[in-house]
């Protein structure tokens, strides 16, 4: 298991920028394939962006790609998320997770392909 905290949230204009990071405990961080969801009120979790236990390989849902960049830092046992060109429809709670088994795939978006989670990070988008 990999213990997840989520920071970086808050409220933003439209068209800023936010970094979302999440830090592990655990000397398995490096083990795991680590993605992003988030949340809107009355809509289900949905996936963000994902990359691999090595950083080699990342994948982004089609709504972000070209706006959020993921990336990690082993040695730091942290995954970051960097928002640029927010809209307001980018406004939920961002959750971090680590995949459900070691070196498992980084082209997962299920919600049940990870099996450990933050406990999210709220970010507000105003226009």
């Amino acid at each position: 298991q990999v213990q997840l905290v989520e920071s970086g949230g808050g409220l933003v204009q439209a068209g800023g920028s936010l970094r979302l990071s999440c830090a592990a405990s655990g000397r398995t961080f490096s083990r795991y394939a680590m993605g992003w969801f988030r949340q809107a009120p009355g809509k289900e979790r949905e996936f963000v962006a994902a990359i691999s236990w090595s950083g080699s390989v990342t994948y982004y849902a089609d709504s972000v790609k070209g706006r959020f960049t993921v990336s990690r830092d082993n040695a730091k046992n942290t995954l970051y998320l960097q928002m640029s060109s927010l809209k307001p429809e980018d406004t939920a709670v961002y959750y971090c997770a680590a995949g459900s088994t070691i070196y498992s795939s980084a082209y997962n978006k299920r919600p049940e392909d990870y099996g450990s989670w933050g406990q999210g990070t709220q970010v507000t988008v105003s226009t």
